[in-house]
């Protein structure tokens, strides 16, 4: 898709499975699984959905799903390794991991940070090697010493080898990071998440990342359980969408694995996503 000078495309990292009841916190399983139904160990299919970016002389990638160092208790406790994968996709595009320039990790839960190392010879290693990797400094201090709430959603393994190689750019809030490319810190998930906003041309898109993860998550207390601070994301909702629905923004999400951009409308005090193609 073209936003004024920039092109962008929505990339995938395949499939992720969540508990239900999970992603939907205090809102009760009669409503949501309407929207997304559950499997039988009451997991709901997610998407890991990815964004390449040309800004300029920047190829950037915003996210990196969940990466390849998995056992096989894990693949099968969340669903993951089906569906074609992010490599594959960059590959389909022309890009080799080398061409990166940027990788924008949103937060560095394992879901988003994945493929930022890879193992070779036996560690891991950076895996776009030429990219300065973007997150802010508040979240990479928190993953490297979680609380036991949430510790099980940072693996080591997907970060400390870019520190090793002091390829981070750590930021304290907002930042333009390219041209075109803006980042907001936006906590309620955890205190240091940040969505990504594109602007060219007199036109916007933002990446809710997990502020919004589907647009089952509209609502504004539709908050997921894993939200360390709901009442945070509370605000940071009532925020972000209606602006992004007044201003006909391109809303583009991170876990739907249907609608992946959408357009949002509100009717009646809710806010409805009508989704676009992106060919």
């Amino acid at each position: 898709m073209k936003l004024g000078n920039l092109e962008f495309h929505i990339l995938t990292d395949g499939e992720l499975r969540l508990d239900g009841g999970a992603m939907f916190g205090v809102v009760p399983k009669l409503l949501w699984e309407k929207r997304m139904p559950a499997d039988e160990r009451n997991r709901i299919l997610l998407g890991m959905n990815c964004l390449l970016i040309r800004a300029g002389a920047e190829l950037i990638l915003v996210e990196t799903g969940v990466g390849d160092k998995w056992n096989a208790r894990m693949k099968d406790m969340y669903g993951v390794g089906v569906g074609e994968r992010l490599p594959e996709q960059l590959a389909a595009h022309g890009v080799k991991p080398a061409d990166i320039t940027m990788v924008v990790n949103t937060h560095l839960h394992f879901d988003h940070c994945g493929w930022n190392t890879h193992v070779l010879d036996g560690r891991a290693m950076p895996f776009f090697p030429n990219a300065t990797y973007v997150v802010q400094r508040g979240e990479l201090e928190h993953a490297l010493n979680p609380t036991e709430r949430d510790r099980a959603s940072y693996l080591a393994e997907n970060f400390q080898a870019v520190s090793d190689a002091g390829k981070w750019r750590l930021l304290d809030g907002d930042a333009i990071i390219a041209p075109g490319v803006e980042v907001a810190r936006a906590p309620g998930h955890n205190a240091d998440m940040q969505c990504v906003l594109l602007r060219s041309g007199g036109e916007t898109a933002i990446l809710f990342a997990d502020l919004v993860p589907t647009t089952a998550h509209l609502a504004a207390p539709w908050i997921m359980s894993y939200d360390l601070y709901p009442l945070t994301t509370l605000e940071n909702k009532k925020k972000w969408i209606p602006r992004a629905a007044e201003e006909g923004w391109l809303a583009l999400f991170g876990h739907d694995p249907q609608i992946s951009a959408a357009r949002l409308r509100e009717e009646k005090g809710r806010y409805m996503a009508e989704p676009v193609r992106m060919d």
